[in-house]
């Protein structure tokens, strides 16, 4: 994602990231490409979110949304539900 971001940005890659992982679930029978992009995807999706939860709280506490970044994977992955 671009160094500076909006809550609308983050949430229109959401968006896109969303139904790119509709489209390979409806492909059923998954090559090996296909799952390793859905990985991916799923992954673009957990740091997206992750992002746009940083900014939301930044804001609400009175602080620059623009000072959240994007975390690494092995982060975002390691989160407990």
């Amino acid at each position: 994602m671009a160094q500076t971001t909006s809550d609308a940005t983050v949430l229109h890659r959401i968006d896109a990231l969303v139904k790119e992982e509709q489209e390979l679930y409806g492909r059923g029978d998954l090559s090996g490409d296909d799952q390793a992009r859905l990985e991916e995807v799923r992954v673009q999706l957990d740091q997206a979110w992750d992002l746009l939860r940083q900014r939301r709280a930044l804001r609400e506490f009175g602080k620059d949304p623009d000072k959240a970044k994007v975390r690494p994977a092995t982060i975002v992955e390691n989160y407990e539900q």
